[in-house]
């Protein structure tokens, strides 16, 4: 019979596609989880990894066992949350995924006031989430949150609420001609090198600054992608470029770099906060309403 251990392992394999980094995020080594995956396989009747010496895939037995997997791993952590929160009120886990600076005014205010309420919680934060990914995560189960840049989602059973929304502003070199101005217009920014998280389509704010430049009137000249929202003004900050950020990073960007805001009309970006409405966890219903506390009605 099928063990919870061993879905655990393929879960881990599945998504590392790397056994060595599967093993280290297992606290295992390579051969113990190897031997692990044999068994599941054996079990199943079919090869879930076509794997050589260079790369690990999964195979289509593969892709159809994940979700599923994902599913049972989910049921069994509340099941526990449910029969611990019987004897003990509301105890466990909650799994929160984020991009990085640009929730710096959003994150901290959430995880101190779910401490204060509910110090038996345990918050497990996941950074560099981008927001196409945080749905599928909060979709899927491997997350219970994610802080994303959508008011709306696109998946029926994920459920998106704004938690706040930030002008749009340019992000600068201090040497750059117009750093020093109190406003500028975004067309003048035309002839910049810019600075961009990823253009895969999982990033809001990506789509974001493109957007507000195609309504100046010019697609901008991305030199360089980074995942991490802080690289991008650590490398504007180091004059490789400028890029555009929401308002609230004004107070976090890094010496060499100044905001300034752009000159009618007006982009926004969106913060909101998604979930499942499929995850009927207790932890995650104490979190919400916690939510609905720090975070007053937002318009969007």
């Amino acid at each position: 019979m099928t063990e919870i251990r061993w879905l655990e392992a393929f879960v881990a394999v599945a998504e590392e596609l790397h056994f060595g980094r599967a093993a280290l995020r297992l606290h295992t080594s390579q051969s113990p989880l190897s031997q692990t995956i044999r068994k599941l396989e054996n079990d199943l009747g079919t090869r879930l990894f076509e794997r050589n010496t260079r790369s690990v895939a999964l195979t289509p037995a593969g892709h159809a066992l994940l979700p599923r997997a994902y599913r049972v791993l989910q049921d069994m952590r509340l099941a526990r949350e449910a029969a611990l929160a019987e004897v003990e009120g509301v105890r466990g886990k909650i799994l929160i995924g984020f991009s990085g600076a640009v929730n710096h005014l959003t994150l901290p205010p959430l995880t101190r006031a779910v401490r204060r309420r509910h110090p038996d919680i345990e918050l497990d934060l996941t950074s560099r989430v981008r927001t196409r990914d945080g749905l599928a995560s909060v979709a899927n189960g491997t997350l219970d949150l994610a802080f994303v840049g959508v008011a709306e989602s696109p998946d029926p059973s994920v459920v998106a609420r704004l938690v706040a929304r930030e002008e749009i502003g340019a992000v600068l070199p201090l040497d750059h001609p117009l750093a020093r101005e109190k406003s500028i217009q975004l067309q003048s920014l035309s002839g910049d090198d810019f600075i961009s998280p990823p253009t895969d389509g999982s990033s809001s704010m990506t789509e974001v600054l493109l957007a507000s430049c195609m309504a100046a009137g010019f697609r901008p000249r991305i030199v360089q992608e980074l995942s991490d929202p802080y690289m991008v003004l650590t490398f504007v900050a180091a004059g490789v470029g400028v890029t555009l950020m929401s308002s609230g990073i004004s107070s976090i960007i890094p010496s060499g770099a100044t905001y300034v805001p752009l000159d009618a009309p007006h982009h926004y970006m969106n913060h909101a906060i998604a979930w499942s409405a499929d995850n009927d966890s207790a932890v995650l219903k104490a979190v919400l309403d916690v939510v609905e506390e720090v975070f007053p009605p937002v318009t969007a």
